[in-house]
């Protein structure tokens, strides 16, 4: 589905990504883990158009992507749920939610998708003329996913998701997104949680200093000895 070529991106002097390849298969949860600092946030603003590659080739569903515009990008298919929920404060539960549409024009279907986001999170259901800027962190972080899958993506991209949140919702989100990618949407994800990401990931890619330094099943990342003394805590 996506096929990232020998990213290069940097900001002003400082290289972030320095030659990173990776895959994302359709159907897929695919995690990115690493150190602050290592390049998960950068590789996932480089797909969204926010951050222009300084050389390498991005290819989504056949198409090169390399550089387009965040409008083009998710018009394409790819939304993004960034770090720190990014929810719009001063308008309403409703109104946000609109906002992952508005790209789209098909009046009901939307209608439809808002009543179906309302389902899933009836504690939005229930605050839907509220500011989001009121409403607590989990539930700033269910609109957030919810604004996201407004847009109908076929590639979701999660950034730090568990971030400030408390454990019960930490769960809570952990399982929503793997129904997301279980209902059929592929899942790019970047969390700090490295255990949890492994845990529920098809495919992992470790990050280091701007490159990919380790492949494979999130089960045997999980078993990786340097994985282990450098993220897992032992």
């Amino acid at each position: 589905m996506l096929e990232i070529r020998d990213m290069v991106c940097a900001y002003g002097q400082v290289t972030a990504l320095k030659g990173v390849t990776l895959s994302v298969k359709a159907g897929q949860l695919v995690a990115l883990i690493g150190a602050n600092g290592a390049g998960k946030s950068t590789t996932l603003r480089a797909i969204s158009g926010l951050v222009p590659p300084r050389s390498g080739s991005m290819i989504f569903e056949g198409e090169d992507i390399t550089g387009a515009s965040p409008q083009r990008v998710l018009t394409r298919g790819i939304a993004h749920c960034p770090e720190g929920r990014r929810v719009f404060p001063h308008m309403t539960v409703a109104e946000n939610l609109d906002m992952g549409a508005y790209l789209r024009s098909d009046t009901s279907a939307i209608a439809t998708d808002r009543d179906r986001i309302y389902g899933e999170f009836p504690r939005l259901a229930d605050r839907k003329k509220q500011a989001a800027g009121t409403l607590s962190g989990g539930e700033q972080q269910m609109l957030a996913i919810g604004r996201a899958l407004m847009s109908r993506p076929r590639l979701v991209m999660f950034d730090e998701p568990s971030l400030g949140l408390a454990p019960n919702i930490v769960e809570r989100t952990f399982a929503i997104i793997r129904a997301i990618r279980d209902a059929g949407t592929t899942v790019l994800l970047v969390e700090q949680n490295a255990f949890a990401a492994l845990e529920m990931c098809d495919h992992a890619y470790l990050l280091e200093a701007g490159r990919v330094v380790l492949s494979g099943a999130g089960a045997d990342l999980i078993e990786n000895e340097h994985v282990r003394r450098a993220y897992l805590g032992g």
